[in-house]
């Protein structure tokens, strides 16, 4: 341990309880890394604060001895955002888990950070209220994480990412400086800085309480089931329902594998001799569900649809749901390792990117299970490989790079929830060229003059751009040629 390090721990050792300030090397272990396995690192240190005094309090301390600090949540981020630094401290929020109030006449919620997702729509059901973004770890993912990602879910569809439902964050700067953004009504005065916290992954603040907006539960709700023979014919029904004005509060697509896998894992019942399946939640008025029901019905019908199932009941509702949202474990057991993506494109271009994936995939000579939140085009391919086979690891980020400039090329983004952390760095040069970069870097520089905020992440250096040559896929010339750019 470096002498700036070693003084810096003993240092938060008299700030803290001895026992929130961990510094061991196997007490480090478990904070290596993210849900990215792929990528791991020793931290310096580990903080454990339980208060926001407390979490003030390391990054004042961090600040003066200029080392450089990642915070992190629960850990199930995908894309190595709370990978650590070596040499650098952890700063864990998990022990911020206090729910400060519920108001239902407001529809408010406000939280600490280390608040589980789920547990806010929990706290909030016995007033006939919920909290609307739901991404599939939310029984574990907490609000500090969802707000560093601008994490979706099943039904953002309908009710929108992370950012259109928070209304205010209290954020502390890199010397610990306290920031209130936002305010508790439909808009406040001045730049939107609670639109750029958000997402900006840990790079600008560390946020150590949100107050998130709370929506009352539907009237009814009925779920959708419908198979197709083809994985194509269900993305282009996916078109169709937008296209008839119809927004359901969910829309999901999983292929043949991921059926077989979820279906093995959870007894949804889902059909298994299916290609593709699409889930499409109802919710609303039970007058507002029939006739939104006859009209998706005659869509799913026209698309090409071998089987429809509707499901009113909770018990069966969340049945077919736990399929969906068990995806990415039950996938876990196909395969020794998997490697999850998470490109979004226009609705209307996924019958073509499934097929140029399917075409990747037998190129690489690895499979892949295609899990989608297909009403608003975020796609999560889980591409199968083996850590312990030499090269499987290279060729599936090799794949994955090639499906992110897919959705680029298609007129997409290289990201829809899970952020870009260490994973898509070089994919970012496939999205944006040297002048943008120059903006994100220069908002960087005004919020952490110091670059001690999880430095290193999400937004890569002109030179690394350089260096990988995507600034190529930037000036126009595409990696797949047979498709136009929207």
């Amino acid at each position: 341990m470096a002498g700036d390090l070693r003084a810096l721990v003993r240092a938060l050792r008299r700030a803290l309880p001895e026992e929130s300030v961990l510094s061991g090397k196997d007490d480090l272990k478990p904070y290596e890394c993210d849900g990215l396995a792929a990528y791991r690192a020793l931290p310096g240190a580990v903080c454990l604060p339980r208060t926001r005094d407390e979490v003030a309090a390391v990054l004042r301390l961090c600040h003066q001895a200029d080392i450089p600090v990642v915070a992190r949540g629960a850990g199930t981020g995908l894309s190595g955002g709370a990978l650590p630094l070596a040499g650098g401290v952890l700063l864990s929020l998990a022990r911020l888990n206090r729910i400060l109030e519920i108001d239902p006449l407001n529809r408010v919620a406000r939280v600490e950070p280390g608040v589980r997702n789920l547990a806010v729509s929990e706290a909030a059901a016995r007033h006939g209220l919920f909290y609307a973004p739901d991404p599939s770890s939310q029984v574990a993912c907490t609000i500090g994480g969802n707000v560093a990602e601008n994490s979706g879910g099943v039904h953002c569809l309908k009710y929108g990412l992370t950012v259109h439902n928070l209304l205010g964050l209290t954020v502390l700067d890199a010397a610990g400086e306290v920031m209130e953004i936002g305010t508790g009504a439909l808009d406040s005065p001045g730049l939107d800085l609670l639109a750029l916290m958000t997402g900006s992954e840990g790079l600008l603040g560390v946020v150590v309480e949100a107050r998130l907006r709370l929506l009352p539960r539907p009237d009814r709700v009925r779920v959708l089931l419908a198979a197709f023979a083809s994985v194509e014919a269900a993305g282009d029904a996916v078109g169709r329902i937008i296209a008839a004005g119809i927004v359901p509060a969910g829309l999901e697509l999983m292929d043949s594998l991921a059926i077989q896998a979820a279906e093995a894992f959870v007894h949804a019942g889902y059909p298994l001799d299916a290609a593709a399946i699409l889930l499409c939640e109802l919710d609303g008025a039970p007058a507002e569900i029939a006739e939104t029901e006859e009209r998706v019905g005659a869509v799913l019908h026209a698309a090409g649809a071998t089987h429809i199932h509707s499901a009113e009941e909770p018990a069966e509702r969340a049945r077919l749901w736990a399929g969906r949202k068990a995806a990415f474990p039950a996938v876990g057991r196909l395969s020794p390792d998997y490697y999850c993506m998470d490109g979004t494109i226009p609705r209307f271009r996924l019958p073509e990117v499934l097929a140029e994936i399917a075409r990747l995939s037998e190129r690489y000579g690895l499979a892949v299970a295609n899990v989608f939140h297909a009403g608003d085009g975020n796609l999560h391919p889980l591409i199968l490989y083996d850590a312990g086979r030499p090269g499987d690891l290279e060729r599936a980020e090799a794949f994955g790079r090639d499906i992110l400039a897919l959705c680029v090329a298609v007129g997409g983004v290289i990201t829809g929830e899970h952020g870009v952390g260490v994973e898509k760095l070089d994919s970012m040069c496939a999205q944006f060229g040297p002048s943008e970069l120059a903006q994100f870097h220069a908002v960087k520089a005004a919020c952490d003059p110091s670059g001690l905020l999880n430095p290193g992440k999400a937004v890569p250096t002109l030179h690394r751009c350089a260096e990988f040559g995507a600034m190529h896929v930037h000036a126009g010339t595409l990696p797949f040629p047979e498709l136009e750019r929207f």
